[in-house]
């Protein structure tokens, strides 16, 4: 079998960049044509050289040697060209539209399925081992066979012998992708020639204008695909990481204009080929198949690159960040009249001066500091004798010193520790501040709560537009009328109603102001008015949002008419245009909200100076930078064209004028005056152009480069992005949208059939299971307490023993059920649902068996004793009495069980802050997987609620930041892991709370307030 390594001998072999197709393009710049490089290459058997590859154009260079897959390529490409012209367009057309179609399925559906099991498990060269092709002992003939056809096509530096499996499988591979490709190529082309006509309906020089335009998109769609080539080579062009590692993602060039170039813009040819030929059959057709190529990169393409690139991040990762306005006293911050009023300094939710509590309920939200969590704020809890000092807010310190604060209150120790960090900036996480800002806010109808009054209103509002757009009380021209009005009034409100109160909010923080001057916030909250006036800006803007695109929508519904023949004028060409930018506009806007984040597109800098004024350049800003400037509108345009309408053509032209009014006087001062000289001069997309324009000035000038040539570049840019960017990834959406409501009713269906106590299962048994003796099979679990029942505490690991005769299966495994859910002893007939472990981990990959396992292992007549762990994702989240079962050979046929084991919540000996707290502690300890990264750094100890300490971990010690970490803090890594803590809680104190609040709170002491809060407010 071919195990070698890369080579990684002394003479380390050279070849000339110039002709190097290989990727390593992508880690170091072109070199000169006289220079030489070595390619790097990592397998799990080693590290070593890369030969050079050839490209797909060597299977139409007669001087190259045709292997057989080389042949068969050919002949099926020759097949299609006779099918061409042997047959009359009437019988080619729907030939090629059924071969397209395959050619197209094999490569999203095939290509996909195939490389996304080649991703998780190593699929494709775990294949190739089993079945021994590259192994000379079991199947010499056809490692032979496989070996001349890659030699063939590989230059003097390779070496069949010398490089590894997963190399030599991937050079197999990729002449597999050639048949796919070329035949998709040469299928779409037949099927695009068989539909040409020229429309009689056309003016001479449309159809200049349409061939101009066709042209253009397919020489712009060959510019792509090299400048792609170029920057990924080989092992990017051929999906090389998903056999070896060659280095890390850097991405240039082409992959600055637009994202995914190669699946977006690099399909321009199948719209180019369809405006020549004329025919809506071939554009349906190219945009069905650009949406499969899309379903490709979503289902395969993205994840792999998560999967290979992406680093993971905790959530609720509470880093303090130093606040970088200037932080001023107390006293000036609580004048309203103060330019400082609104100084983040005031804004915190959690002010210490309140009244004295008159309720046990006050009480514990005085001492605890847990009010603002129970109105969805996330505080870092102050206790009455706690050191004050563990505060992650700094808004939450209270001065001893300071007129109404009692001090006996506080200890000497305390007040020194609060004078010492009075002296610093406070440390604020952002996690504390979303929490703060942000909760669940309405995004569209997102997040509608009808429980919330401005919910209800907005609601309401939705409601009488769609009623309104129903009535027809007056003639169809007096309709169309009022409808006009209505738009065009929620389009001024919109634009420069709500674009004056944004600028005047930028110049002198007039609404925050005018809540200062008109409202009573508590002595020491007056940022509350900080909070108020953001909170009603969301709801302002949204609400205006909302009504904008529905009154234009209304107007775009009574001016349309239902055509009678689509196929007679522009009827079906409007509705595509239409339907695609409004897709564009949907598909911008979620780009930019995953970019902007609640914070930016609330327009959050307006109002907060707590988070820290950076500016990065991601997603779609990456290639614009500002992409609402060029495609805030496309979804009115496209509502228009639609219809059908001047009256909503106009209407979107005004809107699209309002809008640039709203970036030029409103947005873009208030950025440059927050960012600075950090806002970006030139975007992605610009500077591609410019440096395409620099480069090839000299064939246009003699020469000599055009003195305003960034001029010119920039100008076209400015008219490109308008153009461009309308048919860039509108398919996307869908796909995107789609996926997620896929997913829900994938889960739903799950849960439905994990509850179910008759699932529908495929039971596999075995076939030599007369070859085993049962009764020498036992399984046991470790128990704390020996003598008494098998209880475990929700998320706490069983080890479970087994014992097995010698010959047992290399592929048993152990299944956690509910008792009861099997019906049969002898067979299970439940799906495990993933909370399983194999009796040799070793032996297995995921939920796969390694190569060549399985069936029995003869090492004599003894007994093999071991043990597994549940832990984790194997475990039961749920209480309840269980069982474990013992299965042989990967079936489903028990062989051992032992039961019953109970799964429970432990609950607080009292309703005190300490019971709970530590009650809770066990909990979020076990929930989190005992993970050292998540957990709270004091549960190592047994703190009281008198002793929250800020201690780091050893870990963290390294930085101040780090060490100014409350020691109660904890993280997830998904939203999973709180969902978990909301079971616990809900067990042990008959309090539920949904994973937000959970992540919201992020620390033991202020959940364990919030507990005790909401089981006195739930108390009857």
């Amino acid at each position: 079998m071919a195990t070698a390594t890369l080579k990684s001998d002394n003479a380390l072999r050279k070849r000339k960049g110039a002709h190097s197709n290989n990727a390593d393009h992508v880690l170091q710049p072109p070199p000169a044509e006289e220079t030489t490089e070595t390619v790097w290459g990592k397998t799990p058997t080693g590290t070593g050289e890369v030969p050079t590859t050839s490209g797909v154009a060597s299977l139409f260079d007669p001087r190259h040697p045709k292997s057989h897959l080389d042949i068969i390529n050919l002949s099926t490409l020759a097949f299609q060209v006779v099918i061409f012209f042997a047959f009359p367009r009437s019988i080619t057309r729907w030939f090629f539209l059924l071969y397209f179609a395959f050619w197209r399925a094999a490569y999203d559906g095939g290509l996909g399925w195939i490389l996304t099991k080649q991703s998780k498990k190593k699929w494709i060269v775990r294949e190739v081992q089993r079945r021994g092709w590259l192994d000379e002992s079991r199947r010499p003939d056809m490692r032979q066979w496989i070996k001349n056809e890659i030699s063939g096509k590989m230059g003097k530096d390779y070496d069949f012998e010398d490089l590894p499996l997963e190399y030599n499988t991937w050079l197999l591979f990729r002449q597999v992708v050639d048949i796919i490709l070329v035949n998709d190529f040469l299928s779409y082309c037949l099927f695009a020639l068989s539909c040409f006509r020229v429309p009689d309906d056309l003016s001479t020089f449309t159809h200049i204008l349409r061939w101009m335009g066709g042209l253009t998109l397919i020489a712009f769609n060959m510019w792509v695909k090299m400048e792609a080539h170029h920057v990924v080579k080989d092992y990017g062009w051929y999906w090389g990481d998903v056999f070896f590692e060659r280095g890390a993602l850097v991405f240039d060039g082409i992959f600055e204009c637009a994202p995914h170039p190669m699946y977006s813009i690099g399909y321009s040819f199948f719209y180019g080929l369809s405006m020549i030929v004329g025919s809506y059959l071939v554009l349906f057709v190219s945009l069905a198949a650009h949406a499969a190529q899309f379903a490709f990169l979503l289902g395969f393409e993205n994840p792999h690159i998560e999967r290979t690139y992406g680093q993971k991040k905790p959530i609720a990762m509470r880093t303090p960040l130093f606040a970088t306005s200037k932080r001023v006293p107390s006293s000036t911050m609580s004048d309203p009249n103060s330019d400082k009023s609104s100084s983040p300094a005031v804004m915190s939710p959690r002010s210490p001066a309140s009244p004295p509590p008159r309720s046990r309920l006050e009480k514990h939200r005085a001492n605890l500091s847990i009010s603002s969590s129970i109105d969805g704020s996330t505080p870092a809890i102050t206790d009455a004798e706690t050191e004050p000092g563990t505060e992650t807010d700094g808004d939450g310190l209270e001065d001893p010193n300071e007129e109404g604060v009692q001090e006996t209150r506080f200890s000497a120790a305390d007040r020194k520790l609060l004078k010492e960090k009075r002296r610093h900036y406070q440390a604020v996480s952002q996690h504390d501040l979303n929490t703060r800002y942000f909760r669940k806010d309405v995004l569209g109808l997102y997040n509608l709560d009808l429980l919330r009054a401005s919910d209800f209103k907005l609601f309401l509002l939705v409601a009488y537009s769609f009623i309104f757009i129903g009535l027809q009380p007056l003639s169809p021209k007096g309709t169309q009328i009022v409808h006009f009005l209505h738009a065009l009034c929620w389009r001024l409100y919109h634009s420069f109603g709500l674009g004056l109160l944004l600028k005047a909010q930028s110049d002198n923080k007039w609404m925050v102001r005018h809540y200062v001057k008109h409202y009573y916030y508590p002595p020491g909250s007056t940022g509350g008015a900080i909070e108020e006036a953001f909170d009603n800006w969301k709801g302002l803007y949204n609400l205006s949002s909302c009504m904008t695109y529905m009154s234009f929508a209304g107007l775009a519904w009574s001016t349309y008419s239902v055509s009678g023949d689509w196929t007679v004028g522009d009827q079906l060409l409007r509705h595509t245009l239409g339907a695609l930018l409004i897709a564009l506009h949907v598909w911008t806007a979620r780009e930019s909200y995953e970019v902007l984040g609640v914070f930016g597109w609330f327009f959050g800098d307006f109002f907060i100076e707590d988070y820290p004024t950076q500016l990065v350049y991601t997603g779609i800003y990456r290639f614009l930078n500002n992409p609402e400037r060029t495609m805030s509108g496309a979804a009115f345009f496209g509502m228009s064209f639609i219809s059908g309408s001047k009256l909503g053509f106009s209407l979107a032209l005004f809107s699209q004028l309002s809008h640039w009014w709203f970036l030029s006087n409103v947005e873009n001062p208030h950025m440059q005056k927050l960012y600075g000289d950090s806002l970006r001069k030139e975007a992605g997309l610009t500077k591609t152009i410019r440096n395409v324009a620099l480069k090839n000035a000299k064939l246009f000038d003699g020469g000599r480069a055009p003195v305003d040539i960034k001029r010119v570049a920039q100008e076209f840019a400015g008219t490109f992005e308008k153009v461009y960017e309308d048919t860039v990834d509108v398919v996307e959406e869908f796909l995107t949208s789609a996926r997620p409501k896929l997913s829900e009713v994938v889960q739903d269906t799950k849960v439905m059939l994990q509850q179910s106590k008759e699932r529908l299962v495929i039971t596999r048994v075995s076939n030599d299971l007369s070859l085993y003796d049962p009764t020498k099979y036992h399984i046991s679990v470790v128990s704390a307490n020996p003598e008494g029942p098998l209880r475990f505490h929700l998320g706490e690991p069983i080890v479970v023993t087994w014992r097995a005769p010698s010959t047992h299966s290399r592929r048993d495994w152990v299944g956690i059920y509910r008792l009861g859910a099997n019906k049969s002893e002898l067979v299970t007939g439940v799906n495990s649902a993933g909370k399983w472990v194999p009796v040799h981990d070793e032996e297995w990959d995921g939920d796969i068996p390694n190569v060549n396992v399985g069936g029995a292992t003869p090492v004599g007549h003894g007994i093999e004793c071991g043990e597994v762990t549940f832990r984790s994702g194997r475990l039961p989240w749920q209480t309840g009495k269980y069982e474990i079962r013992y299965h042989h050979d990967g079936k489903y046929n028990v062989m051992g069980s032992v039961a019953p084991i109970e799964i429970y919540v432990e609950k607080p000996i009292s309703l005190d802050f300490a019971s709970v707290r530590s009650t809770l502690m066990r909990m979020v300890v076990l929930c989190l997987d005992s993970d050292p990264s998540l957990i709270p750094s004091n549960a190592s100890t047994t703190p009281t609620p008198s002793s929250r300490s800020t201690s780091a971990s050893p870990s963290e010690t390294s930085s101040e930041a780090e060490s100014l970490r409350d020691g109660d803090d904890f993280r997830f890594w998904s939203e999973r892991q709180a969902k978990r803590i909301s079971i616990a809680i809900q067990g042990a104190f008959d309090v539920e709370y949904a994973p937000e609040v959970i992540i919201g709170d992020a620390n033991v002491s202020s959940l364990a307030g919030r507990i005790l809060a909401s089981r006195e407010i739930l108390s009857p």
